[in-house]
């Protein structure tokens, strides 16, 4: 073994890189409590935790200032499996130890894989309404929709990065190309007046761009607001240019065009998750304490159904009773239209059971290691007592009064007369 692996060996396993790495761990945290007030939870969780290097903007540079949540969990992934391989030895006795760590060791592994699997959700329902598909909190997609056959839609999606990007989309389902112009970020549509609305600020030939005009407005980080991207996009043919549409997530009805005979739909929508079974509403339930407003229950009833009718059956969701099925989890969040409409959270997180072992197996291990120590603990004093009771004792002589030891730090006194 090298002095340089003997070095890099010691780095790894020293309890002082795992005080040091914990302590910027409580540093981060607070950093971020601290900032969830101006950026809200997505984006924090975002800059401070989903992250290798937490960055300060100066200016119109981004200065790295702070080791970011996978940084500080990688280091200490590292430090706990060199501590065991390097200086932990294999027993018995450190059963429970080695289990406890083994699952802060699964933690920190689940807690990586929720980061960059977990996907967040949500499903609208009214009465009586049925869907396949759940819509995301904060990612959304240019769709580009084929409605010439009545059976079906053909459906083209676009990730909302390449409206940012300005990327040129070609997809072989597309007879044309689709080339985005500008993008906002967050925007307010307003009527569009005699003479405003034209130029590179508002380019728009063809749909509601016609009507309407987009104000761009600051990012929002907010947990109570939320950002309303526009972009303005142009269909181009080999031969001529079909328009530049201006789409945004305020507009709830797509724009149609036709090209070749075949009708078209253009959408800037929140990003789809669809799903290979259907939900419908049958009721939703907002019961509260008599007398008061003060909520009491939320409850859905609903109907699944799957296409090929193996699975038609009804199930209820309230608080902290969810649906897991076909690896998602549908959780009861709110309502909205005079408790006619529930809102539904939708998880899909493959890694979700990691946390729960992972705890089980921390548990498990300080009961056996504190078991064990209790079980030698009480063994000894046995051992001990019998000792003692076993031991012969002196008699005294014929003759001789008995009377009481003296305590030691009591010593007789000769009294003269």
């Amino acid at each position: 073994m090298t002095a340089r692996f003997r070095a890099l060996r010691d780095i790894f396993v020293s309890l002082k890189l795992t005080v040091a790495l914990l302590g910027f761990g409580m540093v981060l945290i607070f950093a971020a409590t601290l900032d969830q007030v101006n950026l809200g939870i997505w984006a924090v969780q975002e800059k401070y935790f989903h992250s290798f290097v937490v960055y300060m903007p100066i200016g119109q540079i981004a200065v790295p200032v702070f080791p970011g949540g996978y940084l500080i969990g990688g280091l200490l992934l590292l430090n706990l499996m060199a501590a065991h391989v390097f200086r932990f030895a294999l027993s018995w006795r450190k059963l429970g130890i080695q289990l406890a760590h083994a699952g802060l060791l699964l933690l920190l592994v689940g807690e990586l894989l929720s980061g960059l699997w977990q996907r967040d959700y949500h499903m609208r329902l009214s009465d009586a309404e049925t869907k396949n598909y759940a819509e995301s909190y904060k990612d959304n997609e240019l769709v580009l929709i084929d409605t010439t056959n009545s059976a079906f839609d053909d459906v083209v999606a676009v990730p909302e990065r390449w409206l940012e990007r300005k990327l040129t989309i070609q997809h072989p389902k597309l007879p044309f190309l689709v080339l985005p112009k500008t993008y906002y970020p967050n925007s307010m549509l307003q009527a569009r007046t005699k003479g405003a609305g034209s130029g590179a600020d508002n380019p728009a030939t063809a749909g509601f761009g016609e009507t309407v005009v987009a104000i761009p407005q600051p990012v929002t980080y907010r947990a109570n607001e939320s950002n309303a991207p526009t972009a303005f996009i142009e269909i181009k043919t080999p031969t001529a240019s079909l328009g530049v549409f201006l789409v945004s997530t305020q507009i709830v009805m797509p724009q149609e065009f036709t090209f070749e005979g075949h009708t078209w739909k253009i959408a800037l929508r929140p990003r789809r998750l669809y799903q290979p079974f259907s939900l419908t509403l049958l009721k939703f339930s907002h019961d509260r304490y008599a007398g008061t407003d003060i909520p009491k229950n939320f409850s859905s009833r609903l109907q699944l159904k799957t296409p090929d009718g193996r699975d038609d059956r009804e199930v209820l969701i309230y608080m902290n009773n969810p649906l897991r099925y076909a690896g998602l989890t549908f959780y009861q969040a709110g309502f909205e239209n005079n408790d006619r409409t529930t809102i539904l959270q939708v998880v899909r997180n493959p890694s979700w059971i990691l946390p729960y072992v992972a705890c089980g197996l921390m548990t498990l291990g300080l009961l056996l290691q504190f078991g064990l120590h209790l079980l030698a603990f009480i063994k000894k004093r046995a051992a001990r007592g019998a000792s003692v009771s076993t031991a012969p004792r002196e008699k005294p002589a014929s003759g001789t009064p008995l009377r009481p030891p003296l305590p030691a730090q009591i010593k007789p006194v000769r009294i003269r007369p």
